[in-house]
């Protein structure tokens, strides 16, 4: 008898075993279907044992192979790492590599074949006119064809509508139309300046090994016209390129670059965005090596690739490579650690490195190409100016300095970024009798108040309800809006310039499929005059017109009792700014502070990103904090405080005697409360794992996740965070 060994996308720490009915084809990396207990699940293949002595009674069966290309040697690796590294079940991680399957049949492949236009035959043109009399929609394809000689290009037929596809096709079979090649596009390549053309031979000549870059370039430096170059040579080659970015909202504008430069290479995105059957056939074009390069987020990195010979990963530093819920896992050092499994070449790209990445580079471990200067001959640096938060002059929040300044760009006819982290009205509402504030009845939370739809909505669990008339302490009816969000900034500039063209950006306003490219085709039209955003905007955006940025709250950062809190605000002032001046036009930033001398700011003036990397990493050195040691989150919650107190003690004492039992060098700390110490209705709290040594925690954390395992504590739920991303 022989048996497969199967992993099920449960929280179980092992495979199952299934014999295999004769006639089925199971192999390492197939996708069958089978039943555990009374339930039907889908898994993966993950072994073929020889099952001599084993009772065929005692097994179940494989119920079906799906129709679905098996998951090749690399890709089982891939995960296995993932698993063992990030403390995840197999099956959970696999699920996670694989695109939504929906009933199991073999999808479609996407984009494997080459462009083609559609061309009006011969009997098209004479049988179809007299066919179209009641038939609007048809008839306007047929007009849309009659007036495109050279055939319908493959831009014009995205655009239909189902119907029309539809209707396309049916004229296909009738003979009526033909579909011929289409010419491609002319390669909108720029032009390499000696920077970039040196960090691209760099990276091409690092081909078939596994060779890691940093590739650090000031924001507008022309690093993606680098990423471009790169895999242009790599696809000439006969290879596959992997590009990930940070956010859904960067793919389709790094899309639209990739296509412009890259004509008639066969390009496919994987994002969570995409409907399953999208996602689907592009994994199976990545699988079957038709797509030649990948483009796409943080899931992206599991795409199987048989002919990879590049990856790249750009902003590197952007927490969202860091999945926050399910499998814990970081994309970026899994793509590290699949070019060096694979031996080829992968370039982290960033403006502003994380400290891990610049620590690397400075050792020497990964190899640091420089882009010192803007891609833009024209461009220079923006001018930064300090503007205290409480001037005299400040109105809505919006200081004096920054009013002037916003009221010259829109006499001017130029473009302006106002850059608040903090979306809603106001961050909070308090009563100015009582002192009483509205919080959220099921986080520790301040309840956020929003415009539209006048509420309070609570950030975190998403409660909501009416803006109360009167105080429910003291029946004060003086209720008054606390701090400033996007949508209260957004009435201030649409009160003081009426006549301006405004945007908002931010979660609330990019929901909509669609909506966050509107406004970018808006601002590169010039059809908008002030923005109002969120981090959303701090990056991957080139702005021509745009050439004043004011930010507001940075501040906020400050006062975070998280150890990155600094790093990232120094990323992302940088990142912000440099929206600013990157044309002919010149840039300004003003920064609303009260700190106006704290090193990120004096590193945000002298565009010092070194400066500040290196004496922020001999601060985390002292400290021993990453990137000088390792460290793991244990979370815990319930709906009692006392059984989160009570397991994390436990956890603690039992972390301590299995360090004991060790070298030494790992240290487990006493459990406290989560920052946000109660979310959902549930009491959290947390305790750290430290240790100098990725080795000595990668040896403690199985037999520590074995404990945690057999603790009492049903009642409660809990994770295990490697290399947390926040606190």
């Amino acid at each position: 008898m022989t048996v497969a060994r199967v992993a099920l996308p449960i929280a179980a720490a092992h495979e199952f075993d299934y014999w295999i009915p004769a006639g089925l084809d199971v192999r390492a990396g197939s996708v069958v279907r089978v039943k555990l207990a009374q339930r039907a699940c889908i898994g993966i293949v993950v072994a073929i044992d020889d099952a001599a002595g084993v009772v065929r009674e005692r097994l179940q069966p494989i119920a079906e192979v799906i129709a679905f290309p098996p998951l090749p040697a690399e890709a089982l690796a891939q995960a296995a790492f993932v698993a063992a590294y990030y403390q995840e079940p197999m099956g959970m991680v696999l699920a996670h590599a694989l695109p939504p399957l929906g009933s199991g049949a073999s999808p479609r492949r996407r984009g494997s074949g080459p462009p083609v236009s559609y061309v009006l035959t011969a009997s098209g043109r004479t049988v179809l006119p007299s066919r179209l009399t009641r038939a609007p929609s048809a008839r306007a394809l047929f007009e849309q064809m009659q007036r495109a000689p050279a055939g319908l290009p493959p831009a014009a037929y995205a655009a239909l509508t189902p119907q029309q596809k539809r209707t396309l096709h049916g004229w296909i079979s009738d003979g009526h139309i033909a579909s011929v090649l289409a010419p491609l596009p002319p390669a909108t390549m720029h032009e390499l300046n000696a920077a970039q053309r040196e960090a691209a031979d760099a990276l091409t000549s690092a081909h078939d090994a596994y060779s890691p870059f940093v590739l650090h370039g000031v924001t507008g430096s022309g690093k993606t016209d680098v990423y471009l170059a790169a895999a242009a040579r790599a696809i000439a080659a006969g290879g596959q390129v992997l590009m990930l970015a940070p956010e859904i909202n960067l793919t389709p504008q790094l899309e639209a670059r990739v296509r412009a430069a890259l004509p008639g290479t066969n390009v496919v995105t994987l994002h969570s965005g995409l409907a399953a059957g999208e996602r689907r056939a592009g994994w199976i074009a990545a699988q079957d090596g038709s797509a030649q390069l990948v483009l796409g987020t943080r899931l992206a990195v599991f795409a199987p690739l048989p002919r990879l010979a590049l990856i790249v990963v750009d902003e590197e530093h952007d927490a969202s490579y860091k999945q926050q819920d399910g499998v814990r896992y970081h994309a970026r050092d899994v793509a590290v650690w699949r070019a060096r499994a694979k031996g080829v070449p992968i370039v982290l790209g960033s403006a502003t490195p994380s400290l891990e990445s610049f620590a690397h580079a400075v050792s020497g471990r990964y190899r640091r190409l420089r882009l010192p200067d803007r891609a833009d001959a024209r461009a220079r640096p923006p001018q930064v100016r300090f503007v205290p938060t409480h001037d005299t002059h400040a109105r809505e929040g919006i200081a004096g300095p920054l009013w002037d300044a916003l009221a010259a760009r829109v006499t001017r006819g130029e473009q302006a970024l106002v850059f608040v982290n903090r979306r809603g009205y106001s961050p909070s509402l308090k009563c100015a009798a009582c002192g009483w504030e509205a919080g959220c009845p099921r986080c520790s939370a301040r309840l956020v108040v929003h415009r539209d739809p006048r509420e309070l909505r609570c950030h975190h669990c998403g409660h909501a309800e009416h803006v109360p008339r009167a105080c429910p302490n003291c029946g004060n009816v003086d209720l008054q809006p606390q701090g400033y969000g996007t949508q209260r900034l957004e009435r201030a500039l649409a009160d003081a310039f009426p006549d301006a063209r405004i945007a908002r950006v931010d979660r609330d306003t990019t929901r909509a499929k669609g909506a966050f490219a509107g406004v970018r085709a808006r601002v590169a039209s010039n059809d908008l005059d002030l923005l109002i955003g969120t981090q959303m905007l701090a990056k991957g955006h080139d702005f021509p017109r745009l050439t004043l940025v004011g930010v507001l709250g940075a501040d906020n950062a400050l006062y975070s009792a998280d150890f990155r809190a600094t790093e990232r605000l120094a990323a992302l002032l940088m990142q912000v700014a440099g929206r600013a001046g990157r044309a002919e036009l010149p840039g300004e930033v003003i920064v609303q502070t009260d700190f106006a001398q704290h090193p990120v700011y004096s590193a945000l003036a002298a565009n010092d990103y070194d400066g500040f990397a290196t004496a922020l990493l001999a601060e985390r050195r002292i400290a021993q904090l990453p990137p000088f040691a390792s460290l793991a989150l244990l979370a815990a919650e319930a709906h009692d405080r006392a059984d989160v107190d009570e397991f994390l003690s436990a956890a603690q004492a039992a972390g301590q005697r299995l360090a004991r039992a060790g070298d030494g060098s790992v240290d487990v700390y006493p459990p406290v409360p989560a920052l946000l110490a109660r979310r959902a209705g549930f009491e959290r709290g947390q305790l750290v794992v430290q240790s100098s040594a990725r080795a000595a925690m990668q040896a403690f954390l199985p037999s520590f996740r074995a404990a945690l395992a057999e603790l009492p504590g049903r009642r409660v739920r809990w994770t295990l965070d490697v290399d947390p991303a926040s606190f």
